[in-house]
């Protein structure tokens, strides 16, 4: 099956992020699809992530591939309840009001982390969801993300509350 990514589908503009962002060069560029209900995402952190010990991944690194993906996830799932055709630029836009991280395990640099998102409630224009970070069927992290959209003309004023 050859799944087009979730952020393949964010508009240009919003696609600069250091983690999921397709136009940044310097950045992660998470990768998330569907499996079923479930947003995946798969990436191979580096061993310049480590925090502290040299094999150990940093907690903020975590944090961010969390927040990362569940904005994808969550994203996926709006357009899913619109019915939105997906298109390039046509994915609805989404930031974190609130994240949390509970770390379980020490998480281990140069292996392939698997992420795991399901959405546990859309309600209008918030999307809670849950996500969790393992390797090899070991979950070492799990967050809670409440993500809310972005109303395309509230995107740059100032007045967005």
């Amino acid at each position: 099956m050859n799944q087009i990514p979730f952020q393949d589908y964010y508009p240009d503009d919003y696609s600069h992020c250091f983690g999921c962002g397709r136009l940044n060069d310097k950045g992660y560029q998470l990768k998330s699809f569907w499996e079923g209900d479930e947003g995946v995402c798969r990436i191979v952190p580096e061993h310049h992530y480590s925090g502290g010990m040299k094999d150990i991944l940093y907690g903020g690194l975590i944090a961010s591939l969390v927040d990362c993906h569940g904005a994808g996830t969550a994203a996926a799932a709006k357009a899913r309840e619109l019915k939105i055709e997906m298109k390039p630029g046509a994915m609805p836009r989404f930031v974190t009001a609130s994240l949390k991280v509970d770390y379980l395990s020490p998480t281990p640099v140069g292996k392939e982390l698997e992420l795991r998102a399901k959405v546990e409630e859309i309600s209008g224009r918030k999307v809670t969801v849950n996500v969790t970070v393992s390797t090899d069927g070991t979950v070492h992290a799990r967050g809670r993300l409440l993500m809310i959209q972005i109303r395309d003309c509230l995107l740059y004023t100032s007045d967005a509350a």
